[in-house]
């Protein structure tokens, strides 16, 4: 009898504590405010897009966001901070979701990430997202967002990557970019963006403006303090004046694409030597695309004091005069693209002998003696009518 009991006390027990485990999973962890933030998100979205499985077809309010363990409900799209009392990110799937972003994202103040790319959302990017002190990424790429960047957007003193790229954005880019001091990566090609470039964020390692309407020079305040950029592509704009030799010493460029723009010029400076005496070049440039311009002089020499760089493209502009001796000595080149111009001349030996390992193209020039049996002299010269009219009937052999 006394075993009978005992076991019966112990099933008692253990029915207990089942039941206290399982009260603890489902009690209301989540703050309410973060919770009624995730219902409008949900809300803004038409339902006719949320398709059963998605993960937002998983966010049933029946159930607490972050309680665990997450079966049937809440199965992606978000996480929760360790205390599973706050929403920390929102990394949406790219589900064909049609929608706005609600204001009431605001309330979702301890986000570090949101994620709402390849989706539908329209509309404009709400004001009110400058609530969200501690997010480190925003990322609304491929979406069909319109309107100007919110101004407030630049008030996110944490956020280190900024990704609105292929979207419907118009207007000038805020002043006060240069105020996002942590920014590391800016992302806004493929936009209808106008005006000039502003004063950009001093630390960035990223920038990426390409095919919008961005119009002016490239000024040298407006790079200040850019020691750490490593990346630049504002390729398939309207900028203008000549690129000039300061920008290309910025100390941590990498990969340069100006192609498509209406640069009438550009300026090469030597690069600074490497520290510690030696007589290399400090310059980490590999690429430099300044394909499809207006800029006319000659090709610029010095680009052959840049050790590192393998592919140079200046074709379709208006170079003219001979193809620097100096290109053939770059030991670093793989691609050189000069097609398109009205150079003259021979091209240096070493550039279209046997055995050389560039490829690319200096035809559609005004060259003697570039020999047939080389790819780049391919396709043939201009017409020896047009190199004389261009030269204005001076000869060019």
């Amino acid at each position: 009898m006394q075993n009978l009991n005992f076991l019966s006390l112990t099933i008692i027990s253990l029915s207990l504590i089942y039941s206290h485990t399982n009260t603890i999973l489902v009690q209301a962890l989540t703050s309410a405010s973060d919770t009624a933030a995730l219902k409008a998100f949900k809300a803004s979205i038409k339902p006719s897009s949320i398709t059963p499985w998605s993960c937002l077809a998983s966010w049933n309010f029946t159930t607490d966001p972050c309680s665990l363990p997450r079966r049937t409900h809440f199965l992606c799209g978000l996480t929760c901070n360790p205390d599973s009392t706050r929403i920390n990110q929102i990394t949406l799937d790219p589900a064909s979701y049609s929608g706005t972003l609600t204001p009431l994202i605001s309330q979702l103040t301890q986000l570090t990430t949101l994620d709402l790319s390849e989706n539908n959302f329209f509309g404009p990017i709400p004001s009110s997202i400058s609530s969200l002190s501690n997010l480190q990424t925003l990322t609304l790429r491929s979406n069909s967002f319109s309107g100007p960047i919110p101004p407030s957007i630049t008030t996110l003193k944490s956020l280190q990557s900024l990704d609105l790229s292929h979207n419907y954005l118009s207007g000038y880019l805020p002043n006060s970019v240069s105020s996002l001091t942590t920014l590391r990566r800016l992302d806004l090609s493929f936009n209808k963006l106008t005006g000039p470039i502003p004063k950009l964020p001093p630390n960035l390692l990223e920038l990426a403006i390409k095919a919008n309407s961005l119009s002016g020079p490239l000024q040298k305040q407006n790079f200040e303090g850019m020691n750490n950029l490593e990346v630049v592509e504002l390729s398939e704009n309207a900028l203008s004046g000549t690129v000039e030799s300061w920008f290309f010493l910025l100390p941590s460029l990498q990969q340069v694409d100006l192609a498509n723009n209406t640069f009438t010029g550009v300026q090469i400076s030597r690069p600074a030597a490497a520290r510690g005496g030696s007589s290399s070049s400090s310059s980490n440039l590999v690429a430099l695309n300044l394909g499809f311009n207006r800029i006319r002089g000659y090709a610029p020499a010095n680009l052959a004091a840049y050790p590192a760089l393998s592919f140079l493209s200046i074709r379709y502009n208006a170079l003219r005069g001979a193809i620097p001796l100096e290109y053939g000595e770059i030991k670093s080149m793989k691609r050189l693209f000069l097609d398109g111009n009205f150079l003259v001349w021979k091209p240096p030996a070493r550039l279209v002998g046997a055995g050389t390992a560039v490829s690319g193209s200096l035809g559609d020039n005004c060259l003697q003696g570039c020999p047939g049996s080389s790819q780049l002299c391919s396709p043939a010269q201009k017409p020896s009518s047009v190199c004389k009219q261009a030269y204005r009937g001076r000869p060019t052999t």
